[in-house]
């Protein structure tokens, strides 16, 4: 079972309260910071639906529950292809209609898709899926509210309690079904995406010993772009251009940094400056990137194999068969193996230009964690990458930030040309290029001069971009376009 919490608070602890329209109905959310709480609280209500109604609606939920136990909709649910959703839409209005007399047909579906949800999908979750502001949903358990992660405001509790185990499983249960996953007690462990895109984990008790656990990362239906990152100071217009310049001249670049740190941020955003005449491949395990509609772009997407261990795709073996589909461009979302890497390296050593992210705090632990097992490559063969963009998120301020902007040496050391300053909140040049400026000169044939006057147009270009406000991924990525073809005038 799942409830609403009834949530008073003093509307002086309120810091912001915004609403969300969820198949017409009315969701109020207002964030509120009691000191006398741990940390502050999202907290949901329900605005068109009078407490009269939701007390009908309830019975009608326990109407519906009584003659189909949570058993048995998980029975109807073995074809994955399934849509248990439109199986009783028909008989949830019935009994709305029923109920509820002299009411218009736009109020029936408003009522039926909010007991549809509230029985045959994830209830109240479904709400926090629709909140852009939301980055993480996580359930940890029939004894927590369920918390998110608020891109302004980090990690908040909400006012949602969901209060049997048995919800929490049928929740992850149903997740799985839908994308041909299973979650089981020999099988506790289970990653996952909803058709959405956005990406779940889940466990089972007792591997997580307080519970069952659901943790999803909504894929962001407005990816980041390099406006953006600009604008919020993630790095600087400068950083920007220099990174722009390398990727135009098909140099490749690796991304590290923790958890959460916007590794897949910062990639969304590289991709930015691909030119529109190339073909790029994209390799992830679960989909998040999202290129600009200008680009010609092949998204490939690894595959689990089934309860058999047949029918899986590696990592791998996508990268393998990449190789053979001519691509100007590699993006994988994240090494992890050595033969991933050796693959990767060796595409780069042949023409390719690839981009991918790894786990690692900074430029040179980045090189360690290639450098020693399990990836364990020799460090001279490191020297395919010629950039290493470093994303760093500080946990007391949630604020995302580019800590380091490197080049790899010949012999697999880093140089660091730009490193975050903590203290004044901005990107700063501490070293200058001893390879990738003459790579570039080799690449290009221009002069530093002209190299120099190359970056400034791209400082132009870009500052342009922001003043203008233009952040969607499709419009910047038409304008890079038509910088690439030469049409591009601005002032």
């Amino acid at each position: 079972m799942e409830k609403l919490l009834k949530k008073e608070f003093d509307k002086s602890n309120v810091i912001e309260t915004y609403s969300l329209n969820v198949n017409n109905i009315i969701i109020e959310i207002n964030i509120v910071n009691d000191i006398t709480r741990p940390v502050p609280q999202y907290v949901i209500s329900i605005s068109n639906i009078s407490e009269t109604t939701k007390l009908i609606l309830e019975k009608i939920r326990e109407r519906f529950i009584s003659k189909m136990s949570l058993d048995n909709l998980e029975a109807v649910q073995e074809d994955a292809n399934f849509d248990i959703k439109e199986k009783f839409k028909d008989e949830i209005r019935q009994l709305v209609n029923d109920n509820f007399s002299n009411i218009d047909t736009k109020t029936v579906d408003m009522l039926t898709n909010y007991l549809i949800e509230e029985n045959l999908g994830l209830g109240k979750i479904e709400i926090m899926l629709k909140d852009p502001n939301l980055e993480e949903i996580v359930v940890n358990g029939h004894e927590s509210v369920i918390w998110v992660y608020h891109r302004k405001y980090g990690w908040l509790e909400t006012n949602v309690h969901i209060y049997t185990e048995a919800r929490i499983r049928h929740y992850a249960t149903m997740i799985g079904r839908h994308v041909g996953k299973e979650i089981t007690n020999l099988s506790p462990l289970m990653d996952a995406h909803l058709l959405t895109g956005d990406r779940v984990n889940a466990t089972l008790n007792p591997i997580s010993s307080k519970g069952n656990t659901i943790t999803i990362r909504k894929f962001s239906k407005d990816p980041w772009t390099i406006t953006k990152f600009i604008k919020t100071n993630v790095l600087s217009v400068e950083a920007a251009a220099l990174i722009w310049l390398a990727i135009e001249n098909e140099l490749s670049m690796l991304i590290s940094g923790g958890t959460g740190s916007g590794k897949t941020s910062m990639l969304n955003v590289v991709s930015n400056f691909f030119p529109p005449n190339q073909r790029i491949i994209s390799i992830e395990d679960t989909r998040e990137l999202m290129l600009p509609k200008s680009l010609h772009w092949v998204p490939l997407e690894t595959r689990l194999p089934n309860p058999e261990g047949k029918g899986g795709v590696t990592m791998l073996d996508l990268v393998i068969n990449s190789l053979r589909m001519r691509p100007d461009r590699i993006i994988m979302g994240e090494i992890r193996r050595k033969a991933e890497a050796e693959v990767l390296m060796e595409a780069m050593h042949t023409g390719h230009s690839v981009y991918g992210t790894i786990h690692a705090n900074n430029a040179e632990e980045t090189v360690a964690r290639l450098t020693n097992p399990p990836i364990d490559l020799p460090k001279p063969m490191i020297s395919a990458v010629s950039m290493i963009l470093v994303q760093n998120r500080n946990r007391r301020s949630g604020k995302r930030r580019t800590l380091q902007i490197a080049e790899v040496l010949s012999n697999g050391d880093v140089n660091v040309l730009m490193q975050f300053n903590v203290n004044t909140d901005t990107m700063e040049k501490i070293k200058q290029s001893q390879i990738l400026i003459e790579r570039l000169k080799l690449y290009t044939g221009m002069t530093n001069e002209e190299l120099d006057k190359d970056l400034k147009r791209k400082v132009k270009v870009l500052t342009w971009l922001v003043k203008n406000n233009i952040d969607n991924v499709d419009d910047v990525g038409a304008i890079i376009s038509k910088y690439y073809r030469g049409k591009l005038n601005i002032k």
